[in-house]
């Protein structure tokens, strides 16, 4: 007599497919936070003061309030301070956020060991999500004060995603892993569309502070959500059926790190320097378009917000469709592997390099302007289909730990570029925003001729091997 017939959810309605969606709100969540800078900057900061080259900020007299209210905003009701920051200063404040994306991981990996992984996401959603409602009170009392939050939310945010990935190592079948992932994923590109579409309607109606107040209690929420529903694996789960239970279990196998063969694996190398050259590009435009479009191409706030989420809504799409694309070319055998993953890598990399590099001499037409932003990230979009899932391509069996490493690689750019980009534009406000596109367009070049050359798609010997010695 044969017992009850075990059935697993392979559906949306699984376990693990709300483990997704709940970090795709996680996601959505810290995007907010690292990007409301972004698009509040333009009404903290007093563009009616001469430039300062200190690290101090001072809130305004009512009649410097006044005159910006009249105007550079257009129409900007001042019902919050503003301050005197320097072009440098800005932009140490827009990538401090990413200054503890180097050491960070280390120190996740450690304590992740002790408290245990769900513990370290539910504590990085917290301390993001909490500091980002004192950041107002924070620019009040000082701009040091205020970087320090946001490096501290940035560590925060590294534990998030970082501790996303060791979750999903123990959550998502291989078959299922990228599916998984993309859709917990795609929560940042939704908050980066929201804070710009958003922030500027905001920030124009009840004053800048409530972007950071909203966006923060949206996160606290989340965690409270993540807290009661994200488990470390499917044993603790109290929710999860057996049958999926076993069908994670069955479906995931133990496995050790190769170490040291990655670090000399060449293909590997190839995919990280190029998505460091391109993530400096993307972060450059992703930090700056705002301040682009309200200082050099004279957009109130409200609209600069809204434009700023406009390429968003078409990298979103134009994304999917280079994936749709990507699988019709290989299914068809029209091209092989590595073939699809360079064409992809090098229309996502050589076109918005064009569009960059172009951008300085149209900056005369605002609308010519933006349809070149657009189209940057339009093209930019495509190389998800190249590089980003090359890793996946390589070292299929260790896909989690290398997305963790790129994520690295990504966050490493994003805490440089912005205050090169601030700082280069402080010299010289107007030849200092083509010189900065000039350098994003060649590192986007440099980057991809290296991954020309040694970038491949077959698994690599270190990713088929079953060895237990690594070091």
């Amino acid at each position: 007599m044969q017992g009850p017939r075990v059935t697993v959810n392979t559906g949306f309605c699984s376990v693990r497919h709300g483990l997704a969606f709940i970090f795709l709100l996680c996601n959505f969540s810290i995007s907010t936070q690292q990007l409301n800078m972004n698009i509040a900057i333009l009404a903290m900061v007093n563009h009616t003061a001469p430039t300062s080259h200190t690290n101090a900020s001072t809130e305004s007299s009512p009649a410097d309030s006044q005159d910006y209210e009249n105007g550079i905003l257009n129409g900007f009701k001042a019902v919050a301070p503003v301050y005197d920051w320097s072009s440098e200063i800005q932009g140490i404040i827009l990538s401090s956020f990413n200054y503890g994306s180097l050491l960070t991981p280390l120190l996740v990996g450690y304590v992740a060991g002790i408290f245990g992984v769900k513990h370290v996401v539910d504590a990085g959603l917290f301390i993001c999500s909490a500091l980002n409602l004192f950041i107002p009170l924070a620019a009040d009392t000082g701009v040091t004060l205020l970087i320090v939050i946001r490096i501290v939310q940035g560590i925060a945010q590294i534990m998030v995603l970082t501790g996303q990935y060791s979750i999903w190592t123990k959550w998502a079948p291989s078959l299922e892993r990228s599916q998984l992932i993309t859709i917990a994923l795609s929560g940042v590109m939704l908050g980066n569309f929201i804070i710009f579409a958003l922030g500027g309607l905001l920030c124009q109606t009840i004053g800048w502070p409530y972007i950071f107040y909203i966006f923060g209690g949206i996160g606290c929420v989340c965690c409270a959500l993540c807290f009661l529903l994200v488990y470390d694996d499917p044993l603790h789960h109290p929710f999860i059926s057996t049958g999926e239970k076993m069908y994670i279990q069955r479906a995931l196998a133990k496995r050790s790190l190769p170490i040291k063969a990655m670090i000399k694996s060449l293909p590997l190398w190839a995919i990280l320097v190029s998505a460091f050259c391109q993530s400096w590009a993307y972060l450059t435009m992703a930090t700056h378009t705002p301040i682009y479009i309200r200082s050099v191409l004279h957009v109130n706030i409200r609209d600069s917000g809204i434009l700023s989420s406009v390429p968003s809504v078409f990298a979103f799409v134009f994304m999917i469709i280079g994936g749709l694309l990507a699988d019709f070319l290989l299914s068809r055998k029209c091209l092989r592997l590595i073939s699809v993953r360079k064409l992809f890598t090098a229309i996502g990399t050589a076109i918005p390099s064009m569009f960059l590099v172009s951008l300085y001499w149209v900056r005369s037409s605002a609308s010519t302007s933006v349809v070149i932003v657009v189209r940057f990230y339009i093209f930019r979009s495509i190389s998800f289909s190249g590089i980003y899932v090359n890793i996946l391509d390589i070292a299929p069996r260790y896909s989690s730990f290398l997305k963790g490493v790129l994520q690295v690689i990504m966050s490493t750019a994003g805490a440089i570029s912005p205050t090169i980009t601030g700082f280069v534009i402080s010299q010289d406000s107007d030849l200092g925003w083509r010189n900065i596109f000039l350098i994003s367009a060649a590192l986007n070049i440099l980057g991809l001729m290296i991954y020309l050359i040694f970038g491949e798609a077959d698994v690599q010997d270190w990713a088929k091997e079953q060895t237990t010695t690594h070091l």
